[in-house]
């Protein structure tokens, strides 16, 4: 299972981040788009976005409402209520279907959780994700009961994280170019 991690207060944006256009459209459905080509997908939101809930409603998206008590505490929340699942940022847009399926691959094969993480080599210009040893950490993970290490990805737009109006600009700039290859 595939889970959109929608539910966050998006304090750095002052609004409801899924909800934001990229080239005309809700960065949620970006994410949705690639994670329904690879398997079952929820959307994980809470109290901090009721318009991201109208948006699953309205495009007929199943969806799981957390506690909204802060990511560590929801992802704990949704691993005790659905097993281990896949997770991914509803604020990474450019996330590919290939790179879901890695993650589940490996996920599948080794049954522990693991931290997607680009190579700083990978990072375009300008970026500027959280690092930490040594590595761009993405929003994109496996989340199971055992383990915790890297698991390294290729896609060099994973390190654009949609947190701020400049990065979401960059984003709208980028799919302009990208659009034809995402749709």
């Amino acid at each position: 299972m595939i889970i959109i991690l929608a539910g966050g207060k998006s304090t750095r944006m002052g609004k409801e981040k899924p909800v934001l256009k990229i080239a005309g459209r809700e960065m949620l459905l970006w994410v949705y788009e690639q994670t329904s080509k690879v398997g079952e997908t929820l959307v994980a939101l809470s109290k901090n976005t009721p318009k991201t809930k109208e948006l699953c409603l309205r495009e007929g998206i199943h969806f799981i409402e957390t506690p909204g008590n802060g990511y560590v505490h929801d992802v704990q929340w949704l691993l005790r209520e659905l097993g281990t699942f896949v997770s991914v940022a509803s604020d990474i847009p450019f996330v590919r279907a290939s790179d879901l399926a890695l993650m589940m691959k490996e996920l599948e094969r080794r049954k522990l959780s693991l931290t997607g993480v680009l190579p700083l080599s990978r990072v375009p210009k300008g970026l500027k994700p959280a690092v930490y040893r040594g590595y761009a950490i993405v929003g994109l993970n496996a989340v199971a009961e055992e383990g915790e290490e890297f698991f390294e990805l290729t896609n060099p737009l994973l390190a654009l994280n949609v947190n701020t109006p400049e990065e979401l600009e960059l984003a709208n700039r980028i799919a302009k170019l990208l659009r034809p290859k995402f749709l």
